[in-house]
């Protein structure tokens, strides 16, 4: 297919309206080659300084490859230091079992393999902040901060190289075992090994959100409620850190499509297809997503920071990639995924005239992962709408109690849901849960509670069915957050803000009682942090 410069710009020049935010920036690469930008609107609003090609961005969980090519390339182009000692990967897992909790590898479970293919199991740190104690706006400093983080990660929420799991831990482990081994910075050696040989002139590693470079700033909010600049203060060095302008991107872009085309490139290495532990097909591996669009194999990544959204794409059969940088919380992949489909002019999705069953609508519970699963009618005819892992996703209907989408199949029966979540590798089995109006008067709810584990207080308050929970921890006193009630004794706390971006979203506190119907403690989980439990102490 022919992809023209006109083509490109035309589609283009939709992007500023779609997105509707302070600014952002566009790059279209084909056959290695860039055939098309768009820049619009503000790096600084109060300012007024224009967006260029030339703003850097924080790029976010974009790091994650790049770590990963570090980590190819020093297996296959060792330092003196790691070549004097032999098998590199060896040195890097002996690393492992000396920086992470002992639980963790006492089995021998964990590899570096499943954490760079996100199917280590360990529960994401940066949701897990919230249970310590942190407030959305507050500090984390690598050095203060996760010395106590990785001493209380003691246990998995499902088997190492069975599912998937996004876990921003996983990545922060992987960058600091390649600083233990070579003895070098994350930042010296990304420099010159991957950043300057792919032509990166100004990329480099900034992990403390608030020092990133002027003068670009990341806005909160949209047009209704107003942009406001947004507060970052958490360091992040290797599931993230990376600062980068849309020039540089491009220069990636360029890069990655000479990569591909020597077979032997570390690039081949990382797109490899991936697998669980047992074969079956993954849809992660070295930092990378794979995602079909309509047919076609696209492989790329999304970033994510308060004030900051961002993705790049590649399909390697077509030679062609999307990048974009946005400056707000729009939806950069929605819009990477929407200039694809133009460009290659795929057909649209077809919604069929199928009204969904009424027994959909509702809140159920999984019985293993024990998080909470709520449907609600979907926007459009022939749609339901599941809400599970921190976002409503849209099911397109088949049959009255049948649908799919890219990442999920369901199908209901009276009060029984069963999702097959693909990509998770992981079938969900849940009931409905039904609303009980002495529940909502109960008050023996309230109290403290104790998470031995994670060492973490949870304090319940409330009354008339109006609940607020509060975390304490090793990171200080957390907000008090509204609790809503799903039904029998499942809850749901509420989490719209956290210290990384997107936030957790609402954790699900499964209640539990004892023999003479009093409450004991609760389990409480989010989509990247699954079951831990509290006992109630007062």
């Amino acid at each position: 297919m022919t992809i023209t410069k006109e083509k490109v710009q035309e589609v283009l020049n939709k992007a500023a309206l779609r997105s509707r935010g302070p600014g952002g920036t566009i790059a279209v690469v084909k056959d290695g080659e860039l055939i098309g930008q768009c820049v619009w609107g503000f790096a600084d609003l109060d300012q007024r300084i224009p967006m260029t090609a030339e703003t850097q961005l924080p790029i976010c969980s974009i790091t994650k490859q790049f770590v990963c090519a570090l980590l190819i390339d020093l297996e296959r182009n060792p330092t003196p230091r790691l070549a004097a000692k032999g098998d590199v990967r060896k040195q890097l897992s002996d690393h492992l079992t000396e920086l992470v909790n002992p639980e963790l590898t006492q089995d021998g479970e964990l590899t570096i393999q499943q954490l760079c293919d996100m199917q280590s199991g360990v529960r994401d740190y940066w949701a897990m902040t919230t249970l310590w104690g942190s407030k959305p706006d507050d500090e984390f400093l690598i050095a203060r901060d996760c010395g106590p983080l990785i001493a209380q990660t003691k246990s998995f929420h499902f088997e190492p190289g069975t599912e998937y799991s996004y876990c921003n831990f996983n990545y922060h482990i992987v960058a600091r075992l390649i600083e233990r081994a070579t003895g070098e910075s994350l930042d010296k050696l990304l420099e010159e090994r991957i950043l300057r040989p792919a032509g990166m002139s100004t990329a480099f590693l900034c992990p403390n959100t608030a020092h990133h470079p002027p003068p670009c700033v990341g806005y909160e909010g949209n047009e209704e409620l107003g942009f406001t600049a947004a507060v970052n203060r958490m360091e992040w060095s290797g599931d993230a850190g990376l600062v980068a302008s849309l020039s540089d991107m491009i220069a990636y872009e360029k890069y990655l499509d000479r990569c591909y085309a020597d077979p032997q490139s570390w690039y081949h290495t990382a797109i490899a297809d991936p697998k669980f532990k047992d074969g079956t097909p993954a849809t992660y591996r070295y930092g990378l997503g794979h995602i079909d669009i309509e047919g076609v194999s696209t492989i790329g990544h999304g970033g994510a920071l308060r004030g900051y959204r961002l993705h790049r794409r590649h399909s390697p059969r077509d030679r062609l990639s999307v990048v974009v940088m946005l400056n707000s919380d729009s939806n950069a992949g929605g819009l990477n995924t929407q200039i694809f489909r133009e460009l290659l002019e795929l057909p649209k999705p077809e919604t069929a005239s199928v009204q969904p069953a009424a027994n959909w609508v509702g809140a159920f519970l999984d019985q293993d992962t024990q998080l909470s699963i709520v449907i609600t009618k979907g926007a459009r005819d022939g749609e339901v709408a599941i809400q599970y892992d921190g976002s409503a996703t849209p099911i397109k209907l088949s049959t009255p109690t049948h649908g799919k989408c890219d990442s999920m199949v369901a199908t209901i029966d009276g009060d029984s849901l069963s999702i097959h979540r693909v990509g998770d590798n992981r079938i969900l089995s849940a009931r409905r849960i039904v609303p009980k109006q002495s529940t909502l008067r109960d008050t023996s709810f309230q109290g403290v509670y104790h998470g031995a584990e994670i060492e973490s207080i949870f304090h319940c308050t409330g009354e008339d069915g109006m609940l607020y929970g509060a975390f304490d921890g090793y990171l200080g006193r957390g907000n008090a957050t509204p609790m809503r009630y799903l039904g029998d004794d499942v809850w749901v706390l509420t989490c719209p803000r956290g210290l990384d971006a997107p936030a957790p979203g609402d954790w699900t506190i499964v209640f539990s009682r004892d023999e003479h119907d009093a409450i004991q403690g609760f389990t409480i989980g989010c989509w990247l942090a699954r079951k831990v439990d509290f006992v109630k102490k007062s």
